[in-house]
Order: C-alpha cells, then sequence, then structure tokens
C-alpha cells in the first residue's frame, strides 16, 4: 500500500502537535448531554413500529432507492413525505435531499449566480460555507448577529450594485456551536429595505421551538418573508435527511441545478417512512415540554453555580461554555467523561482559536439530577 503523502502527513502532524486531531468517536453508556437527539426520537419505539406498520400497510419490502430521484428512486412515499412537510410548516412546496449537508450544498452551489452577492453571518455551518465556495457569487461575511454591521454591508452592496443584481442574506435561526439566535424580524426588515433574499437554515430550531416544534420561522410568523428555509432530520425529529421549502418555482429550480439532488441515488423508502413517522410523533409529543423544563432548569443551573461568565447566552437546546485552549478544555471534557457525562469538547480549527468550548445538549429525557451534577463538577473544575 502506498504511503501517504508528505503534504498530508504534515497536516496530520500539525492537527497532533496542536492537540487537534480530530477522531472517530465510539459509542458509550455515559449520560447523554452531546447528541442532537433533543426529543429521544431517535431511539423512540413508536417511531420505529409506526414505521414498520407504514410500510406494512403500503406493501413495500423494497431496502433501496435504486437510482437518483430523476431517473427510478421518485419513490410514491416522496409525494406523500413531501406533502406532509409542506402543510406541516405552511410552505408552499418542499423537496427532500439526503443530508442537511447535501441540501446547504445544493443550494448555495446552484442558486446565486454570477454577479449576486452573498452576505453570510460569520458563524454560519461549515455545510453552508462549502456551498458558498462552490458558487459563482462574490460572498461577504458579517458580524455574528451584528445587524448594524449587516445593514452597513448591505447598503455598500446595494449602492455598488444594480436593483437587478441578487443579494442573498444568510443566517441560521439557532447556531450549532453558541445556540443562540438572530433577531429574524428585524432580519426580514432588512431584506425588504435593500430588496435582498432571506434564507435560514433551521436544523436547530425544528422540534424546539414554535407550536409543535414547526421550528422559529413559523413561531415568529415569518414563512411569508423568507426565501428559502432549510430543514434538517437528523437533530430533534432522531432520523435522516432534510429538505428545502419555498416557492414551487424555487422547488422546480434546484431540481434541474442542485448537483447535489440530481447526482445521487434518492433515499429508501424505509427512511422516507421515518420521516413521516416522525412528524407523526412530533404533533403528538409531550417531550417538547419536557426539554422546555430542561433548558430552563438548566439555565437556572448555571447562575446557582455562578457560571453565567463562561456560558454563551442561549435559549435553546445547546449551550456552550468557552474554555480556552484545546489542551485545557479537552482535559475538563474528559474529568466530565469519567463521572459518567458525555460531554464534548469542541476545538479549534472548527471554532475560532481561544474560542474553545464544552458544547453541552440538552435532550428531553435528561435528569434534572443530572444536569446539576454535571454543572457542579463543571463548577469545581472551572475554580481550581
Amino acid at each position: 500500500m502506498n504511503s501517504l503523502p508528505k503534504k498530508l502527513k504534515s497536516k496530520l502532524d500539525e492537527r497532533e502537535n496542536t492537540n487537534a486531531l480530530r477522531e472517530l468517536g465510539k459509542q458509550n453508556d455515559l449520560i447523554d448531554f452531546s447528541s442532537n437527539d433533543y426529543l429521544g426520537f431517535s431511539k423512540s419505539k413508536s417511531i420505529f413500529n409506526a414505521t414498520h406498520q407504514f410500510l406494512t400497510h403500503h406493501n413495500i419490502t423494497q431496502n433501496g432507492a435504486t437510482g437518483s430521484r430523476l431517473l427510478s428512486g421518485n419513490h410514491r412515499f416522496y409525494n406523500i413525505v413531501e406533502d406532509r412537510i409542506v402543510n406541516f410548516h405552511k410552505s408552499e412546496s418542499a423537496l427532500l435531499f439526503n443530508s442537511g449537508y447535501d441540501a446547504n450544498i445544493g443550494f448555495f452551489s446552484s442558486i446565486p449566480q454570477r454577479g449576486d452577492i452573498i452576505l453570510y453571518d460569520e458563524y454560519i455551518h461549515a455545510s453552508i460555507r462549502d456551498g458558498i465556495t462552490m458558487s459563482n457569487a462574490k460572498a461577504y461575511k458579517f458580524k455574528h448577529n451584528d445587524l448594524t454591521d449587516l445593514d452597513r454591508k448591505c447598503q455598500i452592496e446595494r449602492n455598488r450594485n444594480p436593483i437587478d443584481t441578487e443579494i442573498y442574506l444568510i443566517t441560521e435561526s439557532v447556531f450549532s456551536m453558541d445556540g443562540d439566535t438572530p433577531d429574524l424580524i428585524k432580519l426580514s426588515e432588512i431584506c425588504k429595505k435593500y430588496n435582498a433574499h432571506l434564507v435560514t437554515d433551521e436544523a436547530h430550531a425544528i422540534g424546539v421551538f414554535g407550536e409543535k416544534g414547526k421550528g422559529l420561522v413559523q413561531h415568529l410568523n415569518l414563512e411569508n418573508h423568507i426565501f428559502a428555509r432549510i430543514i434538517t432530520f437528523g437533530k430533534a425529529m432522531g432520523c435522516h435527511g432534510a429538505a428545502i421549502l419555498g416557492s414551487k418555482n424555487l422547488k422546480k429550480y434546484l431540481v434541474n441545478f442542485s448537483r447535489s439532488f440530481i447526482y445521487t441515488t434518492a433515499l429508501p423508502p424505509h427512511s422516507l417512512a421515518t420521516i413521516h413517522a416522525a412528524y407523526n410523533e412530533l404533533v403528538n409529543t409531550e417531550s417538547r415540554k419536557k426539554l422546555n423544563q430542561n433548558i430552563q432548569f438548566f439555565k437556572s443551573e448555571i447562575v446557582k453555580n455562578k457560571l453565567e461568565h463562561i456560558f454563551i447566552e442561549s435559549h435553546s437546546a445547546i449551550h456552550c461554555c468557552i474554555i480556552s485552549g484545546n489542551d485545557k478544555v479537552k482535559s475538563i471534557a474528559k474529568k466530565l467523561q469519567d463521572e459518567g457525562f458525555d460531554v464534548k469538547a469542541i476545538l479549534s480549527p472548527t471554532v475560532p482559536k481561544g474560542q474553545e468550548r464544552l458544547r453541552f445538549c440538552l435532550h428531553s429525557y435528561n435528569l434534572e439530577t443530572d444536569i446539576s451534577k454535571v454543572l457542579q463538577l463543571l463548577a469545581n473544575l472551572t475554580s481550581t
């Protein structure tokens, strides 16, 4: 077998020397403060059984999709599930993708055109950045959740570009590495002011915010002010896949020009049935109430343990504690894990150097006693 090229080996060595080398995780029996399974849906027996019943009812024993949706893979379940998503999220259309990464790559690489302008929050997800990189549009970042900076950049771009130049403003409704949220109402007002298109990734809001977990956009009644919403099913929905919500013409365009949609094997019927079952569960579950109770309890325990100065303000299921330095944050994470708590360290370069952190993900099934204990341990570890 050929050895790894020197340039690649050098990059690996650099990661090891800075204690930033990524490794695949292992399944464990620790108390879960790290997964995105906010409502416990990934382990839901009712969703598992409902999926099986749905397939049996439709007499489906097919394992694979057999091809892309434009060839042989456009199973009849797609229409059922996409119609379910449209009705639930009050959208004109929905187009399913194989993952959130595929959706973001497919959208941002194909929608903004040469001569267009993209303005994106500096903390947007890597998948959005990758899609923007593949676009022919010019892209500029604005300071995280800084509407003054954004307005200034919008004004600059609109003044030097004709009105028919499209400007796309990109944000997340809940940021995955901070857990905070932008002011979506003011963002929509800025878009109206400068004739720009607002695109919102709702990956970490679906299932957590809004009536029946419909997300922040609907909670704020902004669905008619958003050019596109990206929703994913691998977080609170506990399954797999994603969808882009928008106009019927947007869907038609993506079907014709989004390469990550066109050139990939479609999701199999079982995945579609699971998404359908997860939406039914979302409507009926009490898990959202318990999750929100745990979020409020976690916030109160932060105050009780005098940890406010190191936590980023968040009302979501994601709470991050800044502990600068890869070595230090990994050490504290390891000590929490040794005490039975699955808390992960987020290292640079995933986050900027000096912004390394512990990322606590909260769930409907976390116990208040465990929340209290893990934060007491953290307070002791950070006070020494």
